[in-house]
């Protein structure tokens, strides 16, 4: 189960920096989007909002950057726990545990982007379900902070 655990942490670390790569790889279509989704437009089902759209360039720029860096920073940390982990697979239940610090952050961190960020704020404030583009990243993003939220789970899990 150690293995399994470590394997996991590791996976969670691909996933992130996969997608916090890909974004810088993509830099003005990754803007592009958080653009379009914050700006509110193409509102027709609920076409009133809470609160403003978010049009400022340097203000979607840095709602673009906050997501790439959490990103970053969850593979980073997920990273450092596989690390950890797998440095301490042969020591005792307790040294384990300890060991699972980073990799048990990493998922936090990353449940934080996929289901605090897309669903919670863009979801829910910018209302994204209500465009293509966007209803997409939304159900993405909830498959996403489910599948880290099973990881953290079972990383969380008592080891022998």
């Amino acid at each position: 189960m150690r293995n399994i655990k470590i394997a996991l942490a590791a996976f969670v670390a691909l996933f992130c920096l996969f997608y916090a790569v890909q974004n810088i790889v993509n830099l003005q279509a990754g803007h592009g989007f958080v653009a379009y989704v914050s700006s509110m437009a193409d509102h027709v089902a609920y076409p009133k909002h809470l609160g403003p759209p978010v049009t400022l360039p340097a203000l979607t720029w840095m709602m673009f950057l906050i997501i790439v860096a959490l990103e970053l920073l969850a593979g980073l940390l997920a990273a450092r726990g596989a690390y950890d982990m797998f440095s301490a697979r042969g020591a005792s239940a307790d040294d384990f545990a300890s060991a699972k610090r980073y990799a048990l952050l990493g998922c936090g961190v990353a449940i934080l982007v996929w289901f605090g960020l897309f669903g919670a704020i863009a979801g829910a404030y910018f209302q994204t379900w209500q465009t293509e583009a966007g209803v997409n990243a939304l159900r993405d993003a909830g498959m996403f902070s489910i599948q880290h939220g099973i990881v953290l789970l079972v990383l969380a899990g008592a080891d022998d």
